[in-house]
């Protein structure tokens, strides 16, 4: 009779003409945590830093929240719970825009001052660039033996779409308030002097990573670094060698250690998802994608209609 009264109820707010906002798609619901492995009272945080590292916010029918705005949330909660005794941060990206890098970076070394409890990096198929900066604000780097990491360095993305242009014969013009407004434009050709100016913005960020760099691996000079930080990129074998990451291992074994760095001898692992997402262990799919497939999301044409160059902490071979 209830159900019969609220159908009754319903139709009659629609025949008087009321509107009804029921969405067709909701949103997405609060993060909820899920037992991955383990036993115990103690947890073990799992969380995941994969794919293009970028503010942007997910698209779709569904809108779902960026990789910033996911990962915050799920700082916030794990420094609310105080059974969390220690966090490992599974990488799996190339990198990403600049900004976004710094911001998680920042984000965990925040956390951490504010817990005080072990968190270890376990790079996956690839931590290079923005993805090797945020591991260098944990307290340990496992890398797996076929992980490719390091990457360490800037690069500013942009085109020059002028003879495009011209064989679809449009002309692009901007009138400005000074000869640097716009440069970068995909329209005209960079000059040596806007080049030069490029480059100074450059070498602050690169300099900026290699602070970073130094800050989370103490033993090398920044010397050392600097001859490390040519861009290039290293298996989980070099860069354990040359002092880059700890430990060659799996996430199991990044898992442990963790353990033992909070001094438990059992704990459950736990991962934050939303309702109907599945994880049922410690591999379960990211949120986010993984790996050099993250480099789908970068929208090259994006350059073009917006005419700003897009400076990268990205290993885009």
């Amino acid at each position: 009779m209830r159900n019969r009264g609220s159908v009754a109820l319903l139709a009659g707010m629609v025949l008087a003409g009321c509107t009804i906002n029921i969405p067709l798609f909701p949103g997405p619901g609060p993060l909820q945590e899920t037992q991955v492995g383990g036993t115990g009272t103690a947890k073990v945080l799992l969380l995941d830093v994969s794919g293009m590292i970028s503010s942007q916010e997910g698209d779709g029918l569904v809108p779902t929240p960026g990789m910033i705005a996911h990962f915050k949330e799920e700082l916030t909660r794990a420094a609310k719970d105080e059974e969390i005794k220690a966090v490992v941060v599974r990488i799996n990206s190339p990198g990403g825009t600049v900004t976004a890098s710094d911001i998680l970076h920042h984000e965990l070394k925040a956390f951490k001052a504010a817990r005080k409890i072990p968190v270890i990096a376990s790079i996956m198929d690839v931590g290079a660039s923005g993805g090797y900066y945020i591991a260098a604000a944990t307290d340990m780097m496992f890398a797996h033996p076929s992980t490719i990491t390091g990457s360490i360095g800037v690069i500013m993305l942009t085109v020059n779409a002028r003879g495009l242009l011209e064989k679809v014969g449009l002309e692009a013009s901007a009138v400005t308030s000074g000869p640097r407004k716009d440069m970068g434009s995909p329209f005209r050709p960079m000059t040596p002097e806007e080049r030069a100016l490029f480059q100074e913005l450059i070498d602050s960020m690169y300099q900026r990573f290699l602070t970073v760099v130094q800050d989370g691996r103490p033993k090398l000079s920044m010397e050392q670094i600097k001859k490390l930080a040519d861009g290039r990129v290293y298996t989980g074998e070099q860069a354990k060698a040359a002092g880059l990451v700890d430990e060659i291992g799996y996430l199991e074994d990044a898992i442990d250690t963790a353990k033992k760095r909070a001094g438990l001898t059992e704990a459950r692992v736990v991962m934050y998802r939303r309702p109907g997402e599945y994880s049922n262990n410690v591999y379960s799919k990211a949120l986010t994608g993984n790996g050099l497939a993250g480099l789908a999301q970068l929208d090259v044409m994006s350059f073009v209609r917006g005419g700003t160059p897009q400076f990268m902490y990205l290993w885009m071979p």
